[in-house]
């Protein structure tokens, strides 16, 4: 049975600067998006490019005072494109969960792994899209 190393990472680059709430952020910015359907976009992904899904939106988030209110945590808004929005929710996960990714030290085996991130919330959307106006996503 082939096997994997694993091993934690150690971050050389410096930690940017995340618009998440404190409780979603990581130290790469990641999150976890949990979307109960399937995203359908008119635009095409180039080779080597990222395709733009949407802007998420914490609208009870107060960056002033995070620790003392999780009431942010009950909506959270996925506008998709100009004229969808998902609302959902931000849960703990029962377990939390590990992002692996290839290492990159030159001494390692290539089928070595590494730790990215470990993650304790996910974002979760549960509701079908709304139809927004144009005006609300810029």
């Amino acid at each position: 049975m082939p096997s994997v190393s694993i091993s934690t990472a150690h971050s050389t680059q410096d930690k940017q600067e995340s618009p998440l709430p404190n409780v979603l952020q990581t130290p790469s910015g990641l999150a976890m998006l949990e979307i109960q359907g399937t995203l359908n976009s008119s635009l095409q992904a180039e080779q080597g490019q990222n395709l733009p899904i949407g802007k998420l939106d914490f609208p009870l988030y107060n960056p002033s005072d995070p620790a003392s209110n999780t009431a942010w945590q009950k909506r959270v808004h996925l506008y998709i494109g100009k004229h969808q929005r998902l609302t959902g929710e931000v849960k703990k996960l029962p377990q939390p969960v590990a992002l692996l990714r290839k290492a990159h030290a030159q001494d390692v085996d290539d089928q070595a792994l590494e730790v990215a991130e470990i993650i304790h919330y996910k974002v979760i959307f549960t509701h079908r899209p709304e139809p927004v106006g144009t005006t609300t996503t810029e």
